[in-house]
């Protein structure tokens, strides 16, 4: 990983050539390149506190940290007015994470092991609360495609939901870590991969986090003049670049974790960080949004809610077993290449 450490030349590049006005498309690929050494040090990170802490608060951790670069995209795109990225990246990081993420990790640990086993128990909680997070945020687009509500009924819909989702997400935790806390993998070990220091590992995942928070920012910010030289459309920008960018953190993180052949944690990560995203990022971004003048709502294109169900349809049946192989992360990654391809047609 120390090799690595020369893509950081890229972020102060980057800056440098946002502010001092320099092309659009080597200010974006600068902040993509210093993302790719900065989502590598969160995964070793994360993987020596998952070692002390446990698989569930390890995962947990890295989605947190992992979707602050979400959070921020979003928050920065909302106040550049562009509300339609910012609803395309929320729905590409959920499809970004239940299929790019957990399929490049399905096939990263099966190219190596034949078989691969995790708890199906938390593995079967964790997709239905996805299916229910998911239900909730696509109820005010149904209720949009009918023509059964207003602007500003939709907009109470949407925030109400926002507030409903957050209270879920907070029970998911208490879930997880305190009442049924025998259900989730928990056990640690005593020392680190490669001896990595505990203390180490903390002050990594800080500084990488603000590192991934600057790239981006950055990316946002150019994301117009970029989308307008590649001829991309805005949804095909958020649901795949924006997004893809914004999860660079925990698919490394997951691919790694699977190598070594520790899918509870690898599940954990990505089946985490959707759920964060449904049932935190995306709502708090709602409420947030109230702050400027024209705030957020969840009002999705018929194209974004039919990927989404789907998705989280072949995620539920693929982790039914409690077992992963190579080529059911090739199924996964091929469902969200055909999704990306029908999103960039789609324009």
């Amino acid at each position: 990983m120390k090799y690595g450490a020369v893509l950081l030349v890229f972020l102060p590049a980057a800056a440098a050539s946002l502010y001092l006005g320099g092309p659009a498309i080597f200010t974006f690929f600068a902040a993509a390149a210093a993302l790719v050494y900065l989502a590598a040090a969160m995964g070793w990170a994360t993987e020596v506190l998952a070692t002390r802490a446990g698989p569930t608060v390890g995962g947990l951790l890295n989605a947190t940290l992992g979707n602050a670069a979400e959070f921020i995209i979003a928050l920065v795109g909302i106040r550049a007015g562009l509300a339609v990225v910012v609803k395309a990246s929320l729905t590409g990081s959920i499809l970004g994470n239940s299929l790019l993420v957990l399929g490049a990790a399905f096939l990263a640990g099966g190219l190596r092991y034949k078989a691969q086993k995790f708890n199906a128990r938390a593995a079967s909680m964790g997709a239905t609360l996805m299916v229910v997070a998911v239900s909730a945020l696509l109820m005010p687009s149904l209720l949009h495609l009918i023509g059964r509500a207003g602007e500003v009924s939709e907009h109470r819909l949407s925030l109400a939901i926002s507030i409903v989702l957050v209270v879920a997400y907070v029970a998911s935790i208490v879930f997880s870590l305190v009442t049924h806390r025998h259900v989730f993998p928990h056990r640690g070990e005593a020392e680190g991969p490669h001896g990595g220091p505990f203390r180490w590992s903390l002050v990594v995942l800080v500084l990488t986090t603000a590192g991934i928070v600057a790239a981006a920012e950055i990316l946002v910010r150019v994301i117009e003049p970029v989308a307008h030289a590649l001829g991309w459309g805005e949804v095909f920008i958020g649901v795949v670049v924006v997004a893809v960018a914004g999860n660079a953190a925990e698919h490394f993180a997951a691919v790694l974790v699977a190598w070594r052949n520790r899918m509870d944690l690898a599940l954990t990560i990505t089946q985490g960080s959707s759920m964060q995203i449904a049932l935190l990022v995306a709502p708090l971004v709602v409420i947030i949004s109230y702050v400027w003048p024209k705030p957020l709502d969840l009002i999705f294109t018929p194209l974004e809610v039919a990927a989404v169900a789907v998705s989280m349809l072949i995620v539920s049946l693929i982790t039914a077993d409690g077992e992963s192989n190579w080529f059911e992360g090739l199924l996964l990654l091929a469902l969200y290449a055909i999704l990306a391809v029908t999103f960039f047609f789609a324009g």
